[in-house]
């Protein structure tokens, strides 16, 4: 049987010692600190340049030419109010407006444009104030009784001289 040990230690070789660079020619890793001569991998910072680098070659994303045009930057986003919503949370003759629809927590952000989409049915006379409004929304609305009053943003206007 195996003599009991109180002391618990590394097996040899487990531990090694750490490489000291940088520290004169005589101790093997001075000058060039083990990192060989000039490059990206001897200078401090990333040995890796930017993704996409082709070693001083022009890239490819910068080599084919840009094509088309994106719409993206012109994008109208909507927060969508539907009418089931606004049957379960409006009183009869309450204004459905953005700043009561934030009030009730059906819209989140102030500068979003609102939108009503006629999902579900309304029994209540609203009145109904937002940037946008589908047409079967409208005609429920109405049939209900109600009156729908679409806001238009103020559009930019050129300065003339």
């Amino acid at each position: 049987m195996a003599e009991y040990n109180p002391v618990l230690t590394a097996p040899v070789g487990a531990n090694k010692k750490r490489k000291i660079v940088g520290r004169g020619s005589s101790s093997g890793l001075g000058t060039t600190a083990g990192k060989g001569n000039k490059g990206a991998q001897s200078r401090s910072g990333s040995p890796q340049p930017y993704v996409g680098f082709e070693g001083g070659q022009m890239p490819l994303y910068r080599r084919i030419a840009q094509r088309g045009f994106s719409n993206y930057p012109f994008k109208v986003e909507y927060d969508v109010v539907n009418l089931s919503d606004i049957e379960a949370k409006y009183a009869d003759g309450e204004t459905v407006s953005k700043e009561t629809l934030i009030a009730k927590n059906l819209v989140k952000s102030k500068k979003a444009l609102v939108k009503v989409l006629g999902t579900g049915n309304i029994t209540k006379k609203v009145t109904v104030s937002v940037d946008k409004i589908s047409k079967s929304a409208k005609e429920k609305v109405e049939k209900a009784g109600g009156s729908v009053v679409e806001v238009k943003k103020a559009e930019k206007t050129e300065k003339k001289d």
